[in-house]
């Protein structure tokens, strides 16, 4: 190797003393850049976990119309959900409060209440009570309720607390009250089903004219408010058992004679009644199992009221529901 030159070796000296201080520099914009990184990594991850939705359990229908123990989400206390004033809630609650008066009244007219009251003739029975003047009348009107208050819910959602089940319900019952519609023998059936819109005017009505959440047998409440607490309270639960608990249940067995005579008449198992059959049973096991759900509630409370528990935030009551 030949030797190296003056020029060769200054030359080397200084690119010896540039290499170190190269090095130096990089490793400065390498420690910086790693801090930078690590701290974008660390804002990311506290927005995204702040914007993540909550994780929530899902809502039982009977926690969004019955006051709950705040440590026994089984058990229902009396009175209703304490409710603040909410636009969106309250004007679709208001919109229900009105639209369900034609729809209930529409029905009303619908049947001959002269035999409904006064016991039926020989070899008569509820269908013959069903004269269906007014039945055109009455299905445009509960058509146009339905599709009115699905879009309503659609479009927003946050006027109910449960949008996805309020949207499976609409969509059931329109295809429920196809069937009678189609087939006049069973318009009388689609009469006495809607007649649990009652019983959803009532259930409005506890939140509606009960904001404040009073038990309904509280003794500490101005009396006018005591009596109209009182009389929806009783009308609910009286509808609730009436309807949903013994007429739906013993419509299912007419809904199933129906579809079997209809088979016997064409001669197909398939035909527009059987639409109807598994329709109506999921109507009686929802309303089995909400009525399931608050009688056991009810049970639980009254027997930790019996056992003298006190209950997180309950109100002096002196007897009922």
């Amino acid at each position: 190797m030949a030797p190296r030159t003056s020029d060769q070796q200054e030359l080397l000296e200084k690119l010896n003393s540039t290499v170190p201080t190269f090095a130096i520099r990089n490793e400065n914009k390498s420690s910086r850049f790693e801090k930078e990184n690590s701290r974008f990594a660390a804002l990311t991850k506290r927005n995204r976990s702040s914007s993540a939705p909550p994780t929530t359990r899902r809502k039982r229908l009977i926690e969004e119309h019955f006051r709950v123990d705040p440590l026994d989400k089984k058990l229902v206390l009396p009175g209703v959900p304490k409710h603040e004033d909410d636009w969106p809630r309250d004007l679709h609650d208001f919109f229900n409060l009105v639209a369900l008066v034609p729809v209930v009244v529409l029905n009303v007219m619908n049947w001959n209440w002269d035999m409904l009251l006064h016991g039926f003739p020989k070899n008569k029975s509820i269908p013959d009570a069903w004269t269906g003047e007014w039945f055109e009348v009455f299905f445009a009107v509960t058509v146009t309720y339905f599709l009115v208050d699905l879009c309503w819910v659609i479009l927003i959602p946050k006027c109910v607390k449960s949008p996805l089940t309020i949207i499976q319900h609409h969509i059931a019952t329109l295809l429920y009250i196809v069937v009678p519609f189609v087939w006049q023998d069973c318009r009388w059936v689609m009469g006495a089903c809607m007649s649990v819109e009652i019983n959803t005017w009532f259930l409005i009505s506890r939140r509606v004219f009960n904001k404040q959440g009073f038990p309904p047998w509280t003794l500490d409440i101005p009396y006018l408010i005591s009596i109209r607490i009182k009389l929806i309270s009783v009308c609910f639960y009286l509808s609730w058992i009436s309807i949903r608990c013994i007429i739906y249940p013993y419509l299912l067995w007419d809904v199933i004679m129906l579809w079997v005579g209809q088979r016997e008449k064409t001669g197909r198992i398939i035909n527009i009644a059987l639409l109807a059959v598994p329709l109506h049973m999921c109507f009686c096991i929802l309303n089995l199992k909400w009525s399931y759900d608050l009688l056991m509630s009810k049970v639980r409370y009254w027997k930790r009221l019996k056992a003298g528990k006190v209950i997180p935030g309950e109100r002096t009551v002196d007897k009922g529901l």
